[in-house]
């Protein structure tokens, strides 16, 4: 590795899932204005839409987002082709 081009200050940073409110910790360079105290110990917080712990791929359930009835609209257009008569 070329000395002088990786940052110097990495710290332990918690960052939070919003959609399920799990927290995990990890070293980080990222400037936070929001602090979060976990065991006793005062970690910079940034808060996160989504993780590993909340994506679909990873944890196996699927949602479904439908914006302005896009999903309807296709599924009565083409949703019941597939079944036999």
């Amino acid at each position: 590795m070329k000395s002088g081009i990786h940052p110097e200050n990495y710290r332990p940073v918690a960052f939070r899932d919003m959609s399920n409110g799990d927290t995990f910790i990890t070293r980080s360079t990222v400037n936070t204005k929001e602090t979060v105290d976990i065991d006793g110990a005062t970690y910079p917080l940034v808060k996160l839409e989504i993780s590993s712990s909340s994506h679909p791929f990873y944890t196996g359930k699927s949602k479904l987002v439908d914006t302005a009835g896009r999903v309807d609209k296709f599924m009565n257009r083409y949703g019941n082709r597939g079944e036999k008569k």
